[in-house]
């Protein structure tokens, strides 16, 4: 079974000791493509340096609504013109910690789909209690590649109004857990055409590795979670997921 990881961080620090072993591991587990998701200036850079090492790998760039210490969208615009670059992300609002910002997060937001669009790239949405601006900007900034809501929140109403903007929406290894009551309505709500599954390694791990450091092969378990709900085979799941993800990134 062949599977793509539409977001990962292998620039995560809980790489660092393992890092080139555990990305060809994972290639032999059957993650033959996999997306190294950038959320900082650092982070884009290393996640671009990561890709580039690694035929199957690609990358995004772009500065997350939680990484607001340094901010430079000309070097993400120049970062997200390298030929592994398949999307400006993660990017987009997050309320969670913080409501003081919210202003700046929402400048950030849309100075990054202009920057998207300008390059002609699709973007990877992070939202976090902050639905109603986060579609608001989307119907307002109109992104002209679309894109996907990553870790897409158990939310019916976003996940609804994403699709109809013409989002992909994004599973990961919260849809397994045990008190995710919202996973079946949201699974089902989606078309299989329009779902991507990811891991956001090494947080986010699944069930029945929860406590453990996630990795890219775990996302196996997202598939098969879908294919439950779906009542299909893990291999359809794996096998649509993957086209829609070379779709959505413009990957040969």
């Amino acid at each position: 079974m062949n599977l793509f990881d539409s977001h990962c961080h292998y620039n995560d620090e809980k790489f660092d000791i393992d890092r080139k072993e555990i990305i060809m591991q994972n290639f032999e587990k059957g993650v033959k493509k996999a997306v190294v998701a950038g959320y900082s200036l650092k982070s884009s850079e290393f996640a671009i340096e990561i890709a580039n090492k690694y035929e199957h790998l690609y990358a995004t760039a772009g500065i997350s609504p939680n990484d607001l210490e340094e901010i430079d969208l000309e070097k993400i615009e120049k970062l997200a013109q390298n030929k592994k670059v398949v999307a400006i992300g993660e990017i987009g609002l997050d309320y969670h910690y913080t409501t003081e910002n919210k202003e700046l997060q929402k400048q950030l937001f849309i100075k990054q789909i202009e920057i998207a669009n300008k390059l002609n790239l699709p973007i990877v949405i992070h939202t976090r209690e902050a639905v109603m601006d986060t579609l608001q900007i989307l119907k307002e900034y109109p992104v002209n590649k679309k894109g996907v809501f990553h870790c897409c929140p158990l939310n019916i109403e976003l996940i609804k109004e994403g699709l109809k903007l013409g989002f992909y929406i994004s599973f990961s290894g919260n849809v397994t857990f045990k008190n995710a009551k919202n996973a079946g309505i949201c699974i089902e709500a989606v078309p299989l055409d329009k779902i991507l599954i990811e891991t956001d390694s090494p947080y986010m791990t699944p069930e029945p590795h929860r406590g453990e450091r996630n990795t890219p092969a775990n996302v196996k378990y997202v598939a098969e979670k879908i294919a439950e709900i779906k009542d299909i085979t893990a291999e359809e799941v794996a096998k649509q997921t993957f086209q829609n993800a070379e779709r959505i990134f413009g990957i040969e």
